[in-house]
């Protein structure tokens, strides 16, 4: 990809310390793009992704997507810094780790779940999403142009025993998605969903997993090429579809990679 590709371009990714938000700021910050990043708790992560993205062309900011009020200060940072927003990506969320180190191995019972949990996942997976496109989105309809993403799972994880409240919440997500991208018809902003494809590298596994699995793991990266494809004008046009970055083929043309990488099982439009 060219360093200059999203020249001129500003984005929002939110739970970018670690993880895939991590390598989602630097993946756009290496192809021109300005970045406003957030973090909930610990801003030194962050930040210490801003020194890496090198210059100035990462925003560090501690911001809660749960709250309404951060959620407009995340983008009027973009504006006030940058002048403009042309993509959101809600990758801040909280995962199965909360409700139990052992959720890999030893699943908790939906009766089980401290609710206290479950409001927390439900609150960043499925309102904190919606709290930033509902700020994002005027800014992006008033342009004419815009790109939301949000990063979900595999479905079959959606269903996995033992999964909740992670599970349901990504489902909430992928329906959000479809909702939203038919709101926004002819608006010039576009909702699609993208996902790693598989287990990956990031703070949701927990400490404590055997090597052999960790191993197995995606790197974080992997979801880099289809979300440069998502945030250029090859993707106009594309609305309410999910990209699954495991099936992305970089050898092929982009249009190609990015058709063999559209997984829309499981969302009927009829």
């Amino acid at each position: 990809m060219s360093g200059a590709r999203l020249e001129g371009k500003v984005a929002i990714v939110t739970g970018g310390g670690r993880g895939l938000g991590r390598a989602m700021v630097l993946g756009l910050a290496a192809a021109g793009a300005r970045v406003v990043t957030t973090a909930s708790r610990e801003a030194t992560e962050v930040e210490a992704v801003a020194r890496e993205a090198g210059g100035d062309r990462v925003v560090p900011m501690l911001a809660d997507v749960s709250r309404e009020e951060d959620c407009a200060r995340v983008v009027a940072m973009a504006l006030d810094r940058f002048g403009r927003l042309d993509m959101l990506v809600n990758n801040a969320g909280r995962g199965m780790k909360y409700v139990s180190e052992r959720f890999l191995t030893d699943p908790t019972r939906f009766w089980e779940t401290d609710p206290d949990v479950w409001r927390m996942v439900i609150d960043t997976n499925v309102n904190g999403p919606f709290l930033m496109a509902r700020a994002a989105a005027p800014v992006m309809i008033a342009a004419g142009r815009g790109r939301i993403v949000n990063i979900t799972m595999n479905q079959a994880t959606m269903r996995r025993r033992g999964f909740s409240p992670y599970g349901p919440s990504k489902a909430a997500l992928e329906s959000e998605t479809i909702i939203w991208a038919q709101d926004l018809e002819d608006t010039g902003v576009t909702v699609n969903g993208l996902l790693p494809g598989g287990a990956t590298a990031t703070g949701m596994i927990p400490d404590g997993l055997p090597q052999e699995v960790r191993t197995e793991l995606l790197d974080p990266a992997i979801v880099i090429p289809p979300l440069l494809w998502l945030a250029s004008e090859a993707s106009e046009g594309v609305t309410g579809c999910r990209i699954d970055a495991s099936r992305w083929r970089r050898e092929l043309p982009e249009a190609e990679a990015a058709k063999a990488a559209m997984d829309n099982a499981g969302w009927p439009t009829g």
